[in-house]
């Protein structure tokens, strides 16, 4: 495999796994590095061989299981320990038996931690340096070498700092990757040190950032522009305390905004999808306002912005979001108006005009239900039911009716029993749902109600709620608003609900569902019944 001449490193896997509630298995990990090498970055840090165990099965199960096709794996580890001959050190012999190609060394480069952490000389941590990098090099292994606490270092002890890049540079290491450990560097300042250390040492150099300040990947980005051929970070910016560079918003921003293509062009597209499946994986949810790969990094919700949507993308958007693997969604609430419903119509599937009458009575029934607290951002199904009756010009039959339910709890804590008769053509069916909480208990009775007659609502499974209590005003009465998630199939999406019960209005949203469902089956008996629940009792 070619050297690259940027290098795109990795390190989830290492350092990201330091983010409180993160614990990945080695099946976990190996999973993650097949993603990542899909996605085309070029280095792979798949842990610490000989101090976790865990990282050791994972390098002996990588021999046999990982099949990398772009991504070469790296081992990480520390140089020699103080006064230990290096063949005799077993870290280092550890790094060797892990048999990857690559092996990064972490050394002390700042003499506060030289003194106090590694309590030895200054000379001593050079000849560890020198000696541990010479040796894995002539044992085959290409080399890099992690400069901790670089950026305080060069503050505290700028000839010293200086001297281990020399030092590792001289015996043999290829890139010598410069740390902001703490994380508490700004932009300016780390491309003023980075060009320095490049001026005054010669060597390859290599950027490794925290987000302490919020600006892990600003400071990646300023090492670049200053002459850094090698960028760290992590998947979705995991790591301990804030967090590690996002890996995924610096090779973006390295190929868009900078013309280096430290990915295969074609791979691009597949960004976004290699962030969800990661935290599928890691059971982390993603930040949804985060770079490119954020459910809402192009997401619209101002009328304004959806008016210039509508003629053109580019007007409020940076980039096409499919060059990443992302879409633009348009949110339809109060704050927007035609322009949003009718951006929302087309991202739905629908074919709407300009100026349609449909429309504007679609955005106006917005307005006035958001008035009584409903809320489409996340309501996606709900806010199609509308339309489609907006669409249509009126409401269809629907296939079944809800005439009476009623949810008890369960006095000790056993959770909620939902009792409820329903009518769907014409014959009355009385049934008990069971669940731990009273939205499970009546998704649980409309299952065993409607799945035997309507066997595509065995595929509807209920994933998520919230529930908001809303204050009263002049307009607007108390009243509880209610969200619910799903999945069908493939797809997910959400409906809303509004009563002055919290069980009312989970119902509301629980029918929405069920019609979403229903509707996009046209044959089917019908009932002359409404789809609005019956009142409890």
């Amino acid at each position: 495999m070619a050297q690259q001449s940027f290098q795109l490193y990795d390190t989830t896997l290492r350092d990201g796994t330091q983010m409180a509630g993160l614990a990945l298995t080695v099946d976990d990990k190996l999973a993650i590095a097949r993603s990542l090498d899909a996605l085309g970055v070029g280095f792979i840090e798949g842990g610490w061989p000989g101090a976790i165990p865990k990282d050791t099965e994972f390098f002996r199960r990588a021999r046999t299981e990982l099949d990398l096709r772009a991504a070469l794996l790296t081992a990480f580890g520390a140089t020699r320990r103080p006064g230990v001959a290096v063949s005799q050190d077993p870290q280092v012999r550890a790094l060797l038996e892990a048999e990857t190609p690559v092996v990064t060394l972490v050394a002390k480069s700042h003499t506060g931690h030289v003194d106090r952490a590694l309590r030895t000389t200054l000379a001593e941590n050079l000849a560890m340096i020198r000696s541990t990098v010479q040796h894995l090099v002539l044992a085959g292994r290409r080399v890099f070498l992690d400069a901790e606490h670089y950026f305080d270092g060069y503050v505290a002890n700028r000839e010293y700092a200086l001297e281990v890049v020399r030092t590792a540079a001289e015996a043999g290491a290829e890139t010598v990757v410069l740390c902001d450990t703490n994380g508490g560097s700004l932009p300016e300042e780390v491309k003023a040190v980075v060009a320095d250390t490049i001026a005054m040492t010669g060597a390859a150099i290599g950027i490794h950032c925290h987000d302490d300040t919020g600006c892990a990947v600003a400071n990646t980005m300023a090492a670049v522009d200053a002459g850094a051929v090698h960028a760290q970070g992590t998947a979705h910016g995991y790591g301990e305390r804030c967090g590690n560079a996002n890996l995924f918003t610096v090779m973006a921003n390295l190929v868009l905004k900078r013309g280096r293509e430290v990915i295969p062009l074609e791979r691009l597209p597949e960004l976004e999808p290699t962030g969800r499946v990661i935290t599928e994986v890691t059971g982390i949810p993603g930040v949804p306002a985060a770079p490119y790969v954020g459910a809402a990094a192009f997401t619209h919700k101002a009328g304004l912005h959806a008016s210039a949507l509508r003629v053109d993308p580019g007007l409020y958007q940076h980039i096409d979001p499919a060059r990443v693997g992302n879409t633009m969604r348009v949110l339809v609430s109060d704050m927007g108006g035609r322009s949003s419903v009718e951006l929302k119509a087309r991202e739905l599937g629908y074919d709407v005009g300009a100026g349609s009458e449909a429309v504007g009575r679609a955005a106006a029934r917005v307005k006035e239900l958001e008035s009584r607290g409903y809320s489409f951002e996340s309501a996606d199904a709900s806010f199609a039911l509308l339309l489609r009756a907006e669409l249509a010009g009126d409401t269809p039959p629907a296939p079944f009716g809800v005439e009476s339910w009623q949810v008890a709890l369960d006095g000790d804590g056993g959770g909620a029993r939902a009792s409820m008769r329903v009518r769907v053509a014409a014959a009355p069916r009385t049934v008990t749902g069971l669940g731990r909480e009273p939205v499970h208990a009546l998704d649980a009775a409309l299952h065993q109600a409607l799945d035997p007659v309507f066997p595509e609502l065995a595929g509807l499974h209920l994933t998520g709620h919230t529930v908001r209590e809303l204050a009263g005003d002049r307009t607007m009465p108390p009243a509880v608003r209610v969200l619910l998630s799903f999945r069908c199939g493939e797809r997910h999406w959400g409906t809303v609900g509004v009563d002055r019960q919290a069980t009312g209005a989970a119902l509301t949203a629980l029918l929405d569902a069920v019609h979403y469902v229903l509707s996009d089956t046209p044959e089917r008996p019908q009932d002359t019944e409404s789809l609005v629940a019956a009142p409890a009792g």
